[in-house]
């Protein structure tokens, strides 16, 4: 799920997060559930989040299909006195690097309940993010606000994209210079001009 404009609502896209000081946040709890953990009530939460959190434009919108490519994975949950205020998700994917298969923690459907950016809830959820990613060859997102991963290790990725199809590989170019990427124990070394590629899904394929 690759979002470009820096809406002011999802925190994953907000700008300039280190203009402010975090208010600070004595009651946070961070959860790490499977999706089939999640209980109905935490779905609609964090479903709420993620619809408000994006917003209306036709282009930023969350959708239905960002939806399905959040769930089988592990949701990094945040909860706040009892509330949950922001939400990450890490799906397996087969990134190709160079033609190099790597077993990936893919970041998707990231946001902070609107009303609560700029407290530090977005870099604890990313924090622990990283750690589920740690399992994996490699970790991936698409993103357009590139500051705010690099700072928490994220590195964007230089070379072309692409998907995998049926018929082939088919160049994403829309998607070139939106994707990032964090190195783990386990990754091989990085050719960050390399051709890296994605299977084929349902809506955004990144």
């Amino acid at each position: 799920m690759v979002r470009r404009q820096a809406s002011g609502t999802c925190w994953a896209r907000r700008r300039s997060s280190a203009r402010h000081t975090p208010a600070v946040v004595t009651d946070l709890r961070l959860r790490r559930l499977p999706t089939a953990a999640l209980t109905s009530a935490e779905v609609d939460a964090i479903r709420a989040i993620l619809f408000a959190a994006f917003g209306d434009d036709p282009e930023e919108a969350f959708t239905e299909d960002d939806w399905d490519h959040a769930l089988g994975g592990t949701h990094v949950v945040a909860d706040l006195a009892g509330t949950i205020v922001a939400h990450a998700s890490i799906v397996p994917r087969e990134i190709h690097v160079g033609g190099r298969p790597l077993t990936t923690g893919y970041v998707e459907a990231v946001a902070v309940r609107p009303g609560e950016q700029r407290r530090g809830l977005g870099t604890a959820v990313m924090r622990v993010v990283a750690e589920v990613v740690a399992s994996s060859e490699l970790g991936a997102l698409g993103t357009g606000e590139h500051g705010f991963y690099e700072r928490l290790g994220w590195r964007t990725w230089r070379g072309p994209s692409s998907v995998r199809t049926e018929d082939g590989e088919r160049a994403t170019p829309d998607d070139d210079g939106y994707l990032m990427v964090l190195a783990t124990p386990t990754s091989p070394p990085l050719d960050l001009e390399a051709p890296i590629s994605c299977e084929l899904r349902p809506g955004d394929v990144w």
